[in-house]
């Protein structure tokens, strides 16, 4: 039976995840244990739930209680569930809600890249890319084609950001994924050296006249092959793409030399699959 609560005061404590905490704040980096994420609509909160994440408290707008929340709400037992009208909620948040729901739930514990790699034979290497939209975008082309996880360096963005996870429509919550290293100093050399030892062919998808067409027969023959890609702009750093064992380029016409990464890695992703 949900725990409803009428919201009276928007100073009171318990909304302070939902308005006031940064990202940062969220994710606790010195205590990664008591680190929340927040989830939003009833779709993505759904996909969270099903891949076995805890909630914590929601917010939402009283319609959705005996409408699009309901099914969610029954299998959350007692958890606290703030409610009030949406202009009342908009003047807690600074906007209006998307689809009027939002859940806080707990962060996983991530597994070791060694043991999300165990049985993988197709994965995605995310190289310093800062865009939480960019984020979402990817992982929801990983899910949809084939790719078995993905790895972020240090510098990433975390996908459990709240865009991150609104864009990836809760892909995020079934695609596994692992960062390789809390450094930066540990990429690229330590973080390349981790995927060979795991076994696999890395490729990286760069500008150069020495690149191999992504149609090379012989990368999707790979019977393990990590695809590494880079931040929006710059693209990969060059040590490592000299690290990598192939520089992988996809052929365009009309003088366009680059695509957005998220569009690349759909390319990438559906082209390299395991066959």
């Amino acid at each position: 039976m949900p725990n409803i609560i009428e919201i009276t005061d928007l100073a009171r404590p318990e909304l302070d995840v939902f308005a006031r905490l940064t990202e940062a704040q969220l994710r606790n980096r010195l205590e990664p244990e008591k680190g929340i994420f927040i989830a939003e609509s009833p779709k993505v909160i759904e996909v969270a739930l099903n891949a076995g994440c805890e909630p914590v408290s929601f917010l939402m707008e009283r319609r959705h209680l005996a409408g699009d929340a309901q099914g969610i709400l029954a299998r959350c037992g007692a958890v606290p569930v703030y409610t009030g009208e949406s202009e009342l909620l908009a003047g807690l948040t600074g906007f209006r809600l998307t689809r009027g729901v939002l859940c806080a739930m707990r962060r996983p514990q991530q597994p070791t890249p060694e043991a999300l790699c165990a049985g993988a034979s197709r994965v995605a290497v995310l190289e310093g890319i800062v865009d939480a939209t960019n984020i979402g975008a990817i992982f929801r082309s990983a899910a949809a084609l084939h790719m078995d996880a993905v790895l972020l360096t240090p510098t990433c963005c975390d996908p459990l950001n709240r865009r991150a996870v609104r864009v990836s429509m809760g892909t995020v919550f079934q695609v596994p994924w692992a960062r390789l290293g809390s450094e930066a100093a540990e990429w690229p050399q330590q973080g390349l050296a981790r995927l060979k030892k795991l076994g696999f062919h890395t490729a990286a998808m760069a500008l150069s006249d020495t690149a191999v067409s992504i149609e090379d027969a012989r990368l999707a023959a790979e019977p393990k092959l990590a695809i590494v890609l880079g931040t929006e702009g710059d693209g990969l750093a060059h040590e490592t793409i000299a690290a990598c064992d192939d520089t992988v380029r996809i052929p365009m016409s009309h003088g366009v030399d680059s695509l957005n990464v998220a569009a690349a890695s759909a390319v990438a992703f559906w082209q390299l699959r395991a066959r």
